[in-house]
C-alpha cells in the first residue's frame, strides 16, 4: 500500500518487527518445570498459550476484537478438548474477558496471568507446551518471534509477519485464517509428539529464526534506513 501512494520506492524500507533474545532463553525441562510451579500449573497438562489483548476497549473485554480472532481461538480448544487429555490453557494480556467465558463454558481450565512488565512474558512462555495464534488480521504479532525464541511450538493462522517467516512443519504451523480443523490438527501433533526428533529440529529451526531477526541481527537494516540522515558514530570528524 505504501508504494501504490506514488513514494519513490528507493525511499521504501522494510525492517521486520525483532525480537529481543536476552528475554526470551529456549525452554529446558527444568525450566518449564520450574515455571509451572512458579505459576502454579499443573506439571502434567497439556498447557497452550495465548498472550494478546482480543477484547474491545480495556475494560473485562467481553466483546470480541474479531479480527484478533477469539471465537477462532474458542473453537480450536473446543475441538482439542476431547482428543488432548489434560488440557489447559494460560491467559495473559488485558481484555480477555471473552476467552475466558468460553473457557468456563467449555470445561477448559485456565489461568489469566497479567504481567505489568514486557521482560517478565518469557517466563510464561517456558510453562507452555504450544503457543496458538487464530488472528485473521495482524501486523506481528510479537508472539510469532516470542515463542519461536524460547523453544515453544507456534501453531498460528497465515497472518502478518508470520506469512514471511513461519515455514510450515519446518519452523512452526501455520494454517488458513478461520482453519479451526487445520489448527486443531496441528496442536494435536504437536501435544502428541512433544518429545519426538521431528519436534525438537521444528524447534531448532524456530530458534534460528528468531536469531536471525533479533534486534542485534537487524542493525545492519537501521543503518541503511538511518544513512543520510543520521552521522555514525564511528566515524572521525
Amino acid at each position: 500500500m505504501v508504494l501504490e501512494s506514488g513514494i519513490d520506492p528507493d525511499k521504501v524500507r522494510r525492517i521486520p518487527i525483532g525480537v529481543n533474545l536476552a528475554y526470551f532463553e529456549p525452554q529446558t525441562t527444568e525450566s518449564r518445570r520450574q515455571a509451572r510451579r512458579r505459576l502454579g500449573l499443573p506439571e502434567s497438562a497439556a498447557i497452550i498459550g495465548s498472550f494478546q489483548k482480543d477484547g474491545v476497549g480495556w475494560g473485562e473485554g467481553n466483546d470480541p476484537k474479531s479480527i484478533k480472532g477469539p471465537d477462532v481461538f474458542l473453537h480450536v480448544i473446543e475441538q482439542l478438548k476431547p482428543r488432548v487429555p489434560e488440557l489447559y490453557v494460560l491467559l495473559s494480556g488485558p481484555a480477555r474477558g471473552f476467552v475466558r467465558k468460553g473457557l468456563e463454558q467449555r470445561g477448559v481450565p485456565y489461568r489469566h496471568v497479567y504481567v505489568n512488565q514486557y521482560d517478565q512474558i518469557g517466563g510464561l512462555f517456558q510453562a507452555l507446551d504450544l503457543y496458538l495464534i487464530t488472528s485473521r488480521e495482524e501486523g506481528g504479532p510479537k508472539a510469532v518471534l516470542e515463542s519461536m525464541a524460547s523453544g515453544v511450538p507456534l501453531v498460528t493462522t497465515k497472518v502478518g509477519q508470520a506469512m514471511d517467516l513461519v515455514q510450515h512443519g519446518q519452523n512452526g504451523w501455520m494454517m488458513e485464517v478461520e482453519d479451526t480443523e487445520g489448527l486443531a490438527h496441528s496442536a494435536e501433533h504437536v501435544l502428541r509428539h512433544r518429545t519426538s526428533v521431528e519436534l525438537e529440529e521444528t524447534l531448532k529451526n524456530g530458534r534460528k529464526t528468531a536469531e536471525a531477526n533479533s534486534y542485534a541481527s537487524q542493525m545492519p537494516l537501521w543503518r541503511a534506513y538511518m544513512e543520510g540522515f543520521v552521522e555514525s558514530g564511528n566515524e572521525t570528524p
